[in-house]
């Protein structure tokens, strides 16, 4: 069995931001020449998030307003994690939305359903943020 690792890096000029990355792993299991197994792909800070759907710019914006009723980012003094940082709503988004997803690679390629896409999405950004993509099979 093999096991591939590779990070992938974003820095985010706004602080909420939704990339679509699943070329970015079909490259990384292109390069693992891995042609059945698993893929991990997780989040390596704690306020982002790593997700499976559809790359639809109405549902992108759905996720937003989504997310905002259920975590708001203002008034910061409405959490009592907002000190040092004013990120206590990006850190609830991330629990909502996940840290990770695993998907099959079948034949040297991601195995999805129709309209599957695999997303990074940022909820406190501007700065560099992590994402950990781990390949395991033969």
């Amino acid at each position: 069995m093999k096991s591939f690792r590779k990070e992938l890096s974003f820095h985010l000029p706004s602080r909420r931001a939704l990339v679509n990355i699943t070329h970015l792993v079909q490259q990384a299991v292109q390069e693992s020449t891995v042609q059945e197994g698993l893929v991990l792909i997780n989040a390596m800070n704690i306020t982002a998030s790593v997700f499976i759907n559809d790359d639809e710019s109405g549902l992108h914006q759905d996720y937003e307003v989504w997310l905002e009723k259920l975590a708001v980012e203002k008034p910061y003094s409405q959490y009592r994690h907002n000190g040092y940082e004013d990120n206590a709503d990006a850190h609830l988004k991330r629990t909502i939305m996940g840290r990770e997803s695993v998907v099959a690679i079948t034949k040297g390629k991601l195995d999805f359903g129709t309209w599957e896409q695999i997303f990074s999405y940022e909820f406190d950004g501007k700065r560099t943020k992590r994402v950990l993509i781990k390949i395991i099979g033969e």
